[in-house]
């Protein structure tokens, strides 16, 4: 090419491209464009554009002209240490092969070989600030030697190419962000977000404004922020202040209540904020806010419930309580803990709250209470009965704790609980009601046992007068148990087994006592056990438990009647006895006792049989 020739064509080329670039935005179409005229400036009709793929440390195929489509903006190279490429990157200068067929210096990668290309140029593309982009690279098919002018041509156009792609990313950029941004800001749908000019007129209304107040943007857009305030606040000019604040200070908070297109009112919390270009001009306003009334609602449901609870957990005599699951300190304690414990409660919920309660609790009892929290902790539920010494007046006290676990939606347990009593008072007078019980049941044996001596220095020591001492044995023994199982009830098991260790051994195969627990009431102990006593002394003298030869079983179950009420079933059997002729119609005292007395005081529905080896029983006595 002749000299003055290339001196016109490549300034020409730069010009065009110049006017080009200034003409699109699109980087693709841009580059292509200039891979063409600089395939026409240097007579080539072949040159490409390669970005570096930093991650993956390959040149991409960007652009190019004169190459197959397969190649251009699919074909990655990688960034080989050999290679004529990385080198130019890396030294920031155009590196020339005028022969690849004679190239001892650096690699080439394989398809151009296969594309018959001879020579080649890379020049090194740089954005502003000295970031590497990629390579402009011109190929020959023909051994080639590009001169100084053609690679400061070639230079020159790389320069001007750097600016050029730097501009065009960050417009790529800057759209992909204001595309995320408008995207982010239409499905915002829970925040209402308009714009207002330095009037405060509204200019832009966004979907969530439209969501949350209910008119659409054609509706808003030219009214007056102000169509949002309600009524009292543009009576006080609230929305006059907010912007002036916002005016003055940058950001103003709007949290009150406004009005919907229909009427209904909403609470939001947001903020105006001004806008000022570089120059500090005010240019409008941006507001936001969230429409938080159902929240605002739920949070004034839930102070009013907390409200409540803390005036029914003051007002309780008991003492409520309430820890953390897992670091088992205090969040809660009612009024009465004060009343109970004889400490104020701002001292023990500060600091370690679960050492500071074990302090108070007495020695032998706090490891024991201790262990029932790690209980409840665990997920169970515990009655817990312990001592405590109060620091105002040095008084130990019973506290009786009900403690269980509260969960949370997933089943793991997120609060320990619980109701206290003191139970001090409860405690004393039962233990005085145990003495004075067992002192009555005390006194009244002595006078079953003094009216017994009476009977028999009055009436003698045989005949009637012993039968009526054995009765009164049988009652005290009644008495006895009575006392031992708590004064008001006696289990049927105990009261059988007394009655016959009263006479003779009891245990198999001459005596089989067997059947579930079942407690009497004191008034059914009294004559149950005067029949069981009238069966036991019947069996001694005449029957099972007279000699060697007889068996006694003595059974009981718990069932119900037609009526559905729970009835005791006892059955006495006897065997292996001779019965003397005539005896079966012999109705002594113990028998009537069993068929007519239990039957009155009792409502006891009895069989009494008196069988040829011996007196078999049965009695239904309905239970309490």
């Amino acid at each position: 090419m002749p000299d003055d020739q290339y001196k016109v064509k490549p300034q020409q080329i730069l010009a065009d491209f110049g006017e080009f670039a200034l003409r699109s935005d699109d980087l693709d179409r841009i580059l292509a464009e200039a891979c063409r005229l600089v395939g026409e400036a240097t007579g080539t009709a072949r040159a490409k554009v390669l970005e570096i793929l930093h991650a993956e440390r390959q040149l991409f195929v960007r652009a190019g002209v004169g190459w197959d489509p397969g190649i251009v903006g699919h074909l990655c190279i990688p960034m080989e240490e050999h290679s004529s490429e990385t080198f130019a990157i890396e030294a920031g200068e155009p590196v020339v092969s005028q022969n690849i067929r004679k190239e001892d210096r650096f690699g080439v990668p394989p398809f151009m070989r296969d594309a018959g290309v001879v020579a080649l140029v890379n020049v090194p593309i740089f954005l502003p600030g000295g970031r590497a982009y990629g390579l402009l690279q011109v190929d020959d098919t023909e051994p080639r030697d590009f001169g100084d002018d053609e690679i400061q041509f070639l230079r020159t156009y790389a320069t001007i190419l750097g600016p050029v792609i730097d501009r065009l990313l960050l417009t790529r950029a800057l759209r992909s962000t204001e595309e995320r941004f408008r995207l982010t800001v239409e499905a915002a749908l829970d925040y209402a977000i308009y714009l207002t000019d330095p009037q405060d007129q509204i200019t832009d209304w966004l979907p969530g404004a439209e969501a949350v107040f209910g008119w659409t943007a054609a509706e808003a857009i030219g009214q007056p922020s102000a169509m949002i305030f309600t009524p009292e606040d543009r009576e006080k000019a609230q929305d006059k202040w907010e912007i002036e604040m916002a005016s003055s200070e940058g950001v103003a908070p709007d949290v009150r209540w406004h009005v919907c297109k229909d009427g209904k009112r909403v609470f939001i919390e947001g903020s105006t904020r001004a806008l000022r270009d570089q120059d500090g001009m005010l240019l409008g306003f941006l507001k936001i806010g969230q429409d938080v009334t159902e929240r605002r609602a739920g949070e004034k449901r839930l102070q009013e419930s907390e409200e409540r609870f803390r005036q029914f957990g003051d007002a309780s005599s008991d003492l409520i309580w309430m820890r953390d699951a897992e670091t088992l300190q205090f969040e809660y304690l009612s009024l009465a803990f004060e009343r109970i414990y004889g400490e104020r409660r701002e001292e023990v919920m500060s600091g370690d709250t679960l050492q500071r309660w074990a302090d108070l609790i007495h020695p032998e009892d706090r490891e024991r209470a201790l262990s029932m929290i790690h209980q409840v902790r665990a997920g169970e539920r515990v009655l817990n009965a312990f001592r405590i010494i109060r620091p105002s007046d040095g008084e130990t006290r019973w506290i009786e704790n009900t403690d269980f676990p509260l969960f949370d939606s997933t089943g793991r347990v997120q609060r320990v609980a619980g109701i206290a009593k003191d139970v001090t008072e409860a405690k004393l007078g039962a233990a005085r009601l145990e003495v004075l019980v067992n002192e009555l049941q005390h006194r009244s044996r002595n006078l079953l046992g003094v009216v017994a001596s009476v009977a028999s220095k009055t009436l003698g020591a045989e005949g009637a007068a012993a039968d009526f001492q054995a009765r009164l044995s049988a009652l005290s023994r009644a008495q006895g148990l009575l006392s031992q199982f708590g004064s008001d009830t006696a289990e049927v098991g105990a009261l059988v087994r007394a009655e016959l260790e009263a006479h003779t051994e009891v245990g198999p195969p001459k005596v089989a006592v067997a059947g579930p627990k079942v407690l009497l009431t004191a008034r059914q102990v009294q004559n149950f056990s005067l029949a069981l006593h009238e069966l036991t002394t019947n069996a001694v003298k005449y029957g099972a438990l007279r000699d060697s030869k007889g068996q006694l079983s003595v059974t009981w179950t718990v069932d119900r009647d037609e009526k559905g009420q729970r009835r005791l079933t006892l059955d006495w059997t006897e065997s292996g006895v001779d019965v003397p002729p005539g005896t079966e119609t012999r109705r002594g005292y113990g028998r009537q006792l069993i068929e007519q007395a239990l039957s009155y005081a009792l409502r006891a529905r009895t069989e009494f049989v008196l069988g040829e080896d011996g007196v078999r029983c049965r009695i239904r006595l309905p239970l309490l």
